[in-house]
């Protein structure tokens, strides 16, 4: 086994001599570290690729990757010992392997890894609108990965009309938005519109694309409900490039529910700006977008809306069923 940390171009030809090491049965992992050429890395690797090829924006973080390695090199019977293996709550050993579970009240989601304390019911309606950052200081790799922590957090949330609503807008130097809420009636077809979306690759309005969130995304014109529930979750890489306090105000005094997710050069105290009370709960920052999915992890609990037992449905419900025990005594 070969490991090759590089991070820029290489001055020579790297292609023949990786596919000799490669025939010669030696198994290359290449990893990149700031702004390497991530052709070279694909270059260098053996396949799969998605398994020998890693990236991480600098060398003060390489060290999260020392876990794979060590999975990938050393054979142990418990496996669930060596960590959490990503699972959110309950990591199983198993023979050779390992499986999720979650706590009680709490059901395991599509992913195999982490859990969901949604309802399902009428009380986890939720219309909510990601706000993408498409500068160009994202640079594609990680775009690619901005897109798997959105359908990450789709996978954990019952999409339909009388449920969860999703919107997608990305921004740059202007605002686009990618599909309105309520275009798309399941994840599956949101994950699929998700996957599609164009790198705008240009600089960083947040307080512009905060302003559309208020004026338009949250619009009864563009799919949104009235009295249910809003969530904005606002992800940024860098510095805004305009004002975006009145705007971040603006959308919490109307009770829009705002999260922050910050990656490598985000401004934290503009996350925070941003953030909904308390700051704490709604406001995340990772230095690596290699990490991101774990703010993934941590969001698909804290957006879950549960119904409210005080609800004037719930207390009808318990009326007519007092009522019918009693009537069942009475008989």
């Amino acid at each position: 086994v070969a490991i090759v940390v590089t991070d820029g171009r290489p001055q020579d030809g790297v292609q023949d001599v990786s596919a000799r090491a490669r025939a010669a049965g030696i198994e290359i992992f290449a990893i990149g570290v700031g702004r390497v050429d991530m052709h070279t890395l694909r270059q260098i690797a053996s396949e799969p690729l998605d398994d020998h090829v890693d990236y991480v924006e600098s060398y003060s973080v390489i060290e999260k990757l020392t876990h794979k390695f060590q999975e990938a090199f050393c054979v142990v019977s418990d496996l669930c010992a060596t960590g959490d293996h990503d699972c959110e709550q309950i990591c199983i050993s198993i023979p050779g392997a390992y499986k999720c579970a979650c706590k009680e009240g709490f059901t395991l989601n599509n992913d195999g890894k982490t859990c969901s304390a949604c309802s399902g019911g009428s009380g986890s309606a939720l219309d909510l609108v990601f706000l993408i950052d498409g500068s160009k200081s994202v640079r594609p790799e990680n775009f690619e990965l901005v897109k798997k922590f959105i359908n990450q957090i789709v996978d954990s949330l019952e999409v339909s009309d009388k449920q969860a609503q999703v919107g997608l807008v990305q921004y740059s130097s202007s605002v686009r938005q990618e599909f309105p809420l309520g275009q798309f009636k399941n994840k599956q077809d949101i994950k699929a519109a998700v996957k599609k979306m164009a790198y705008m690759e240009k600089g960083t309005m947040t307080g512009q694309a905060l302003k559309y969130l208020i004026d338009s995304s949250f619009s009864v014109i563009n799919g949104a409900r009235p009295g249910v529930p809003k969530v904005g979750i606002v992800f940024t890489d860098g510095r805004s490039q305009d004002y975006i306090t009145d705007a971040a105000k603006k959308a919490k005094d109307l009770g829009f529910r705002m999260f922050a997710v910050g990656v490598g050069n985000a401004v934290e105290d503009e996350l925070r700006e941003i953030a909904s009370e308390p700051v704490a709960e709604h406001y995340f920052y990772t230095a690596d977008f290699k990490t991101i999915s774990k703010i993934g992890k941590k969001l698909q609990m804290k957006i879950c809306i549960e119904e409210d037992p005080c609800e004037c449905k719930s207390i009808v419900k318990f009326q007519t069923k007092v009522e019918n025990l009693i009537k069942s005594l009475q008989q």
